[in-house]
């Protein structure tokens, strides 16, 4: 079994702050819930506004893949369409 760890950043404009924080509650219980989802993490960073970190892992590529395909067709995707990520994947 090879794990999939997406670590990073998501830098959310401060005019849209409100709305991700809101979708973000959902999107975390969500994300928790999906079959081989082993860590979903996203805090806010301590100095930067509107910058949250993100980390996550799950037990291979086929439920990382899933996530990706469930989170680009949920509400998530509409409230931070077009938010630059920073992400990096390691396997």
């Amino acid at each position: 079994m090879m794990t999939v760890t997406l670590n990073g950043y998501i830098d959310v404009p401060l005019d849209r702050l409100a709305a991700v924080e809101t979708a973000l509650v959902d999107h975390i219980r969500l994300t928790r819930a999906e079959p081989g989802c082993l860590t979903f993490d996203v805090t806010p960073h301590p100095s930067v506004p509107g910058r949250f970190e993100v980390f996550e892992t799950f037990v291979d590529q086929a439920a990382f893949d899933n996530h990706q395909t469930r989170t680009a067709q949920s509400p998530w995707a509409e409230v931070t369409k077009g938010i630059a990520r920073n992400y990096t994947i390691t396997r």
